[in-house]
């Protein structure tokens, strides 16, 4: 019986006004378990807590490549993750890397204690979870603690303004130890200024960056997500063209000179300049 009310329950949709809007958490059809986070009808996140590995939403995929290829497999990694949603990356990292110690840092605390309450965390996973401003919780992470920082932070379907600039950028960089890996989750659409305007602010601050996408949105015939990932040290472009490559919705991967030509340009975002990045069309979510 106890198992039967589990399972209607993970069934029926859930919904609780948070700070940033109607929060839904919404059945997958094709798993048992799984559930799609919305805010305000916008697609957030997907979690399976049968499957924490399974990466549904494109762009996490990408992200996870990349948690894939920060160190070798199964190594323990620290890692940051600015932006929470329903923490899909930071259980994925705890079910793909054993022993990892990880920060995750997301403004929404009435978000965090509805995820936590409807999809809880592995009581043995290494998840701290700070509810305060990404930048803020970012400032507190000690000089090169972290192997890996992850950004996904949308403030009504846009990220912020202060955290695409040169500044925030830096912060990223001194909290990352010598060949650590940055990730974020960028938004866009045609004609692409944001987009363009992020590469070069990276270029500014690391000397190895690569971004992947979906080849439509890099045309600029669409708004959809693309993931920039910095180094200082060389990045694995064969082995992460690869994985994209093979995605369900296979992705393309820019760098070197065709990566600078592709910025063609655009000139860094300081905190003076920033804005936040574009608001999607109301036909992305429907």
């Amino acid at each position: 019986m106890a198992r039967n009310k589990q399972r209607d329950r993970a069934a029926t949709p859930v919904s609780e006004t948070v700070d940033g809007g109607l929060a839904e958490l919404v059945p997958d059809r094709e798993r048992p378990r799984a559930r799609t986070l919305l805010l305000d009808g916008a697609p957030q996140s997907h979690v399976d807590p049968d499957d924490p590995t399974y990466l549904s939403f494109e762009y996490q995929r990408r992200l996870g490549h990349v948690v894939d290829l920060a160190a070798p497999p199964n190594r323990p990694l620290q890692a940051v993750h600015l932006g929470g949603g329903a923490l899909t990356l930071a259980r994925y990292v705890a079910a793909t890397r054993p022993r990892s110690t990880q920060q995750v840092v997301e403004l929404d605390g009435a978000l965090v204690r509805f995820v936590r309450r409807e999809l809880p965390l592995d009581p043995g996973a290494r998840i701290r979870v700070r509810s305060t401003d990404a930048r803020a919780g970012l400032a507190k992470v000690q000089d090169g603690w972290a192997d890996l920082i992850i950004a996904d932070v949308f403030a009504g379907a846009r990220t912020p303004a202060h955290l695409t600039s040169t500044e925030f950028l830096a912060e990223v960089r001194r909290a990352l130890r010598p060949g650590g890996l940055y990730a974020a989750n960028l938004a866009d659409g045609p004609p692409l200024a944001h987009l363009r305007g992020q590469i070069a602010t990276a270029a500014a601050v690391f000397p190895e960056l690569a971004l992947t996408a979906d080849p439509t949105v890099l045309r600029g015939r669409r708004f959809g997500n693309a993931v920039l990932v910095a180094s200082d040290r060389e990045l694995p472009i064969a082995e992460l063209t690869r994985r994209v490559a093979t995605d369900p919705h296979p992705g393309r991967v820019e760098h070197g000179r065709a990566l600078a030509d592709f910025a063609g340009g655009a000139a860094p975002v300081t905190d003076a300049s920033a804005r936040p990045s574009p608001a999607p069309p109301a036909s992305v979510f429907r």
